[in-house]
Parts: structure tokens; C-alpha cells; sequence
């Protein structure tokens, strides 16, 4: 009987050929010659832990396929070490229902994607609508915002073609467990992505790279008779008897309106009109955890230093560095009994990005916002990442009006601390945690990468900027992870202030059907429905989403 099975967990020297993977998973497969047929990466890792005894080592999961007998096929699923491949076609269940009309889509991120993506690729035509610019115009808008300090409020980091994840590392690291989660990478890899994103612990595919992608989808779906509009704006929505009967657009100051069968609520984590056009319409939107904080950058040759030890300056025969740019993942917490929404406030890494850089993110006039951002290469001279710590309701008011204005108020400070012109508050890591609020030292061997030669950034007192719970934990989280990477609360680490757009201040809630209850053919999802977080999870949403439409509407 012919199978496919993943070895996993074979340990190597990082100097040592794929190749003996391949034979370590033969080995404990006990596979004769005539039984064995092939062997692929499935998965590789890093180890960096360099524990007694050994060194720096890959970690590789392989798929082996075999031709194997009963009796051994039933030994290899009862291990743990081995895992058998079912694979499961993306088939939708088609329900009895009519549309009566076309699904809109409304955002083109990673969640409105993949759901007008499935929808085309079904018959169901969708439409698309997304307030941003398409890749082209938007990669133009970001050049120029950067550059002049002139802000396009529709066209930026935050909105536009491929959502705020185009603009970032492009990492697809998820921790949700869905299965749909490997169909996302083979769709990214066919839509252009690079052909290793399937086999790395880690996939990240950078901006460099994400730009064409999203625009290969565009054409797929538009190939298939969806249609998608930029630069166009859901301003309105008219609810009649349950459901949505009519939605009220936006392009160019023109007006127009639209009756879809069903609408997929597929915008970002900043669309704040978008959350009081709907609070005004009578959809439920409740408050969540979210966070707040800065980014930290430190020389990407002393993040690789710390985690890889000697084995950082090794390369391979091309003489080509042999271990990827380093990436950490941190978080600490501490028990907060006072808290009405959990125990602890936690302090944590989030999106970070080896070689690369903080960009500019603001999405409205007169804040400044902060997010990192790789190409795929990764070979810029600064890592960098988000340090952020947990906001509850109750820190903020107890309301997702509540949310949203305190991330808006904390944007506002830091514009005006940077001294307008969008340009961002930057300290010194020591000097935040010595509390210097007057004499500041001037970066010099980690420089800031926001708006670099743009006049981009202005040092202040961080610890004026945020709100003191944010300050006072990220003051006792920076020496715990210090005690974990060496090097990271290094005093000439730079931090530059304000990231707030780590997430959604809200959720719209949703039944298992996946729709709201102000309207049976309401449909939120993704990030700025409160159910993903990264690109990866945001796309099986969209994915998610559409099959749950496609099993009560059958056809339009």
C-alpha cells in the first residue's frame, strides 16, 4: 500500500547535508529497497539552544513515500514519531439556498483574498471592494508619505492591495491549528511565493515578494469574472428585515449603491469609520485584549551573535551565510490580581522582522504609528520588532469606543512628541530605563531605520508618551529578555515609539455559521472582526468564511 509519512523531529549538525535527514528517516522507517520510493523536506527549524553535549542543529521533519504492508503501516500510526498524510481536498459543501445577488467582499487583505479567491474559483462572481490603492498606487503613496510627510488617508501601510501585511516581514508563522493552514502556503506558493515558504518552520515570503503575489490573485480572481474596485469605500449599510439589502459606496466623491446577495466583512484592524458605521446600524461590536508599545532595533549582527554563538559568521560552500538572520520570539508575564480580565499583563515580541526596518504606518491625520517591515532577503543591517504590552477593557473604560480612543490618543502624543510632520518619538533603551527626561543620547552603532534620511524621528521621553502601566512594564520586561538573548537591554538599543495597531480593540461577534446577528447575511471576519492575527490565520478565516457561505447559498 502506498503512504506518505513525515519523520519528525531528525537532529543534525547544521553543517551537515540534507541528504543524511533523508537517511535518518529511512533508517527509522526500517524501510527496505523495494519499499522505499521517495524522500522530501516536509519542515526545518532551528534549534539555538546549543544544549550540553551539543551544538548549534537543524531540525528536520522529512516525507518519505513507501510502498508498505499492512502490519507495518499499522506499527508506523501507532508512533508518535511518525505521522501519516491524509490529505483532504478544499471541496465545498454547496447548500440549497440562492444568493440573489453577488457576495460583496469588502477588503482585499490576506482575509478578503483568499475568500473572494475560494468564491471565484466556485462561480459566485464576487465583487470587491477596498477603500486602498491597488499594489502599484499604494507602493507609490508609502514612497511618498515617507519621503515628504504627506499623508494619504485611504492609500497606505494600513490600507490598501494586500492589506497591512504587505507591508511588513510577510511572515505566514501561525499559531492557530487548522489544516487549512497548509493549503494557504500552496496557494502562496503557486501565486508566486517563494517555493520554500512549505518547508520552513518559519515561512515569510518579505514585501519584496508579497507585492507580486497579491497581484497574481488579483488577476486569478478577476479571470474568473469577480471584479474588484479600489480606491472604494463601504460607507453604508441598509438592514430591512434581517438582513442586508443595499450598501452604500464610496469612489472618487461619487456616490453609488449596491444590493449583494451576502457581504463578507473582511476589513483591517483600522477601519475605525468603518466600526462606528456599523455600531450606528445596529450591528454588535464588543471590546477585547489588545496591546500597545514600541519598537525596539538592534544590529541584526548582534541578534545572530546571541542566538547562533560561534556558529553566526559560518558559510556555506557558495560562501553564502549558512544560518538564515536570527528571529526571537519573547514574552513574559506578571500577576496582576487586580485585573478584572486575567491574573497577568503580559509583555511580548510581536511581527518581528530580521533585517529590516520600522516604517511609517499612520492611517489618519496628525498620529504616528509604527510597524516593521523585511524584504525577502532580509539583509538589512537592523532587526527589529514591536515590543508591546497587554491592554484590557477595564484599562481603557470598559468599551470598544473606549479601545479605539486610546490607541487614537496615544498616536496623537507621539505626533506630537516627534514635532509634527509624522516624525516618531525615539529614545535609547538606556536612557528609557534610567528615566532620562531632559539630556538624551544620541544613537550611534544601532541607528533608527524610521523614515531614514527623511528627518524622520525626534528623541523624547518614551515614558511621557505611554500610558504608565505600559512604561513600567516594558521597563521590567526589557531585563528579562536581556536574561534570555544577551544583548537585547543593551543600552544603545533604540526604541521608537508608537506601535498600536498590534490588533483590533474589538470583536463583532459571530454564530457558528460564521454570520453576525444584525443580519443573516452579514459576514465578519478576520482581523478586523477580532479573529485572526497575521496573514496566515486572517487568509484561513477568509477561507473559512467563504465555505460557510457557499454551504447555505449554493449558487447566486
Amino acid at each position: 500500500m502506498k503512504a506518505q509519512i513525515i519523520v519528525k523531529d531528525i537532529r543534525l549538525p547544521v553543517t551537515a547535508p540534507v541528504g543524511e535527514a533523508f537517511e535518518t528517516a529511512k533508517k527509522r522507517l526500517r524501510l527496505s529497497g523495494g519499499e522505499f520510493v521517495s524522500a522530501a523536506l516536509h519542515k526545518r527549524s532551528i534549534d539555538a539552544r546549543r544544549r550540553a553535549g551539543h551544538g548549534l542543529e537543524f531540525v528536520y521533519s522529512v516525507t518519505v513515500e513507501c510502498e508498505l504492508g499492512t502490519k507495518k503501516l499499522e506499527r508506523v500510526a501507532s508512533d508518535k514519531s511518525f505521522e501519516l498524510i491524509r490529505r483532504e481536498e478544499l471541496k465545498p459543501v454547496r447548500g440549497k439556498g440562492r444568493l440573489g445577488g453577488r457576495p460583496l467582499v469588502v477588503g482585499f487583505g490576506p482575509c478578503g483574498m483568499f475568500a473572494a479567491l475560494l468564491l471565484a474559483e466556485n462561480g459566485y462572481a464576487p465583487i470587491v471592494v477596498e477603500r486602498g490603492g491597488d499594489t502599484g498606487s499604494r507602493t507609490r503613496a508609502v514612497e511618498i508619505f515617507n519621503a515628504t510627510g504627506k499623508l494619504d488617508t485611504s492609500t497606505n501601510i494600513q490600507f490598501g492591495a494586500g492589506g497591512a501585511g504587505t507591508f511588513s516581514d510577510g511572515k505566514l508563522v501561525t499559531r492557530i491549528n487548522d489544516p487549512r493552514c497548509s493549503y494557504v502556503l500552496e496557494r502562496f506558493r503557486e501565486f508566486g511565493a517563494p517555493e520554500e515558504i512549505c518547508c520552513l518552520a518559519k515561512p515569510h515570503v518579505g514585501t519584496d515578494r508579497l507585492l507580486g503575489v497579491v497581484e497574481n490573485i488579483r488577476k486569478r480572481i478577476e479571470s474568473l469574472g469577480g471584479e474588484i474596485f479600489f480606491n472604494t469605500k463601504l460607507t453604508d449599510i441598509c438592514i430591512s428585515g434581517g438582513r442586508i439589502t443595499s450598501v452604500s459606496l464610496e469612489k472618487g466623491g461619487v456616490c453609488s449603491q449596491l444590493a449583494p446577495g451576502a457581504v463578507i466583512l473582511a476589513v483591517g484592524h483600522s477601519a475605525r469609520d468603518t466600526y462606528d458605521m456599523l455600531d450606528s446600524r445596529g450591528v454588535l461590536l464588543v471590546p477585547k485584549p489588545f496591546s500597545v508599545g514600541v519598537r525596539v532595533e538592534h544590529l541584526q549582527s548582534d541578534i545572530n551573535a546571541a542566538l547562533y554563538g560561534e556558529y553566526a559568521e559560518l558559510t556555506g560552500a557558495d560562501g553564502r551565510p549558512l544560518l538564515p538572520p536570527g528571529e526571537y520570539s519573547l514574552s513574559w508575564r506578571e500577576a496582576q490580581p487586580g485585573l478584572k480580565s486575567d491574573s497577568a499583563r503580559g509583555v511580548y515580541s510581536f511581527c518581528m522582522c530580521p533585517g529590516g526596518e520600522v516604517v511609517a504606518a499612520a492611517s489618519e491625520e496628525n498620529g504616528v504609528v509604527t510597524n516593521g517591515m523585511s524584504r525577502y532577503a532580509r539583509d538589512g543591517r537592523n532587526a527589529n520588532s514591536a515590543i508591546a504590552v497587554s491592554v484590557f477593557p477595564e484599562d481603557v473604560g470598559g468599551g470598544w469606543r473606549d479601545g479605539v480612543r486610546f490607541q487614537r490618543e496615544l498616536e496623537q502624543r507621539a505626533f506630537a512628541a516627534g514635532g509634527g510632520a509624522y516624525r516618531a518619538p525615539v529614545e535609547t533603551l538606556g536612557d528609557f530605563l534610567d528615566g532620562k527626561t531632559s539630556r538624551f543620547t544620541e544613537p550611534k552603532r544601532v541607528t533608527p531605520t524610521y523614515r531614514e534620511g527623511y528627518d524622520g524621528y525626534r528623541l523624547c521621553d518614551l515614558s511621557s508618551v505611554l500610558p504608565g502601566f505600559v512604561s513600567e512594564m516594558l521597563k521590567k520586561g526589557f531585563p528579562v529578555f536581556g536574561r534570555k538573548i544577551r544583548g537585547f537591554d543593551a543600552p544603545d538599543a533604540v526604541l521608537t515609539g508608537v506601535e498600536t495597531r498590534t490588533s483590533a480593540p474589538l470583536r463583532i461577534p459571530r454564530g457558528e455559521d460564521g454570520r453576525a446577528s444584525a443580519a443573516f447575511n452579514l459576514y465578519p471576519c478576520g482581523e478586523g472582526a477580532g479573529y485572526a492575527g497575521g496573514i496566515t490565520s486572517a487568509a484561513v478565516d477568509g477561507i473559512n468564511t467563504a465555505l460557510r457561505l457557499m454551504s447555505e447559498y449554493g449558487g447566486i
